[in-house]
């Protein structure tokens, strides 16, 4: 009995330090499925552009952006507040397609960095959220947009996923982790949010968090395992890394013929000298 006591207490860590063990299922929020291709408006997201460039380093060490938390004026979170209460006061239903997705990728990065700026320091997300055992702020609502409340995970999961069916979503949307695919240093735009996805897939997977050889054995992030679906599975995966892949990395993938490990780091992609 007591060895069973022993087990139990070594897993709750391991269960806590990597909260997201299956990928949450697609779930179709009607209410946002709609638009208006005519209109031509865009949503301003320059306040956001300004913290991003003012906050946002490239780590020579890390070879990733990563974001200075630490140096956030009280001014500047006040900017950050601002500009996500006039998002809340955006209809992205009455938007274009492309200006909505760009409208929820930006919306989504901005109040995950709200977050981690309300609790700073903090050594990873997954210490935050409600309840006892925390995993994670995703299921808590941090917004309301034309009344209906919403957190990370209906953005991500019943709203840009369902509606959008693009895998390389998940190279936009940011969790505030070193394993997470990097913050992006330009808001995303409709006009430009294309080959804005494929930049960012390309820098993903050109990382060595995202694909790695170690010890002759390939290591991918665990976003191709959580994920798979969302790229058609492994084969799906395959051909997305042989899309963005540089030649070097392309070529071994190509002759590789063995098994594939995942990993993911959650610790805080914060900006450290």
């Amino acid at each position: 009995m007591k060895s069973v006591w022993i087990a139990l207490f070594f897993a709750i860590p391991l269960f806590v330090a990597d909260p997201v063990l299956a990928a949450p299922e697609k779930e179709y929020w009607a209410f946002w499925d709609k638009s208006d291709e005519s209109n031509r408006q865009e949503v301003d997201h320059s306040q956001w552009q300004y913290i991003i460039d003012k906050y946002l380093r490239y780590s020579e060490k890390d070879k990733m952006y990563v974001f200075v938390y630490g140096g956030v004026s009280r001014e500047n979170f006040a900017r950050l507040q601002t500009y996500l209460k006039g998002m809340s006061g955006v209809d992205p239903r009455k938007l274009r397609k492309k200006e909505q997705l760009a409208y929820w990728i930006n919306l989504y990065n901005a109040l995950t960095v709200e977050l981690i700026l309300k609790n700073y320091p903090v050594k990873s997300i997954t210490r935050l959220g409600k309840g006892w055992f925390r995993t994670g702020p995703w299921k808590d609502k941090v917004i309301q947009v034309q009344g209906q409340p919403v957190s990370l995970h209906d953005i991500e999961h019943r709203i840009i996923r369902p509606l959008w069916e693009s895998p390389r979503i998940h190279y936009a949307i940011n969790c505030a982790s070193l394993g997470c695919p990097d913050l992006a240093p330009k808001t995303y735009k409709s006009s430009e949010i294309e080959a804005q996805l494929d930049e960012a897939g390309k820098r993903f997977i050109n990382q060595s968090k995202g694909v790695n050889f170690v010890g002759g054995r390939l290591v991918l992030s665990k976003i191709f395992y959580w994920y798979g679906e969302d790229f058609g599975g492994k084969d799906g995966v395959m051909k997305e890394l042989l899309l963005f892949s540089e030649p070097g990395t392309r070529k071994r993938i190509e002759n590789y013929q063995g098994g594939i490990s995942y990993h993911y780091n959650w610790k805080l992609n914060e900006y450290r000298r």
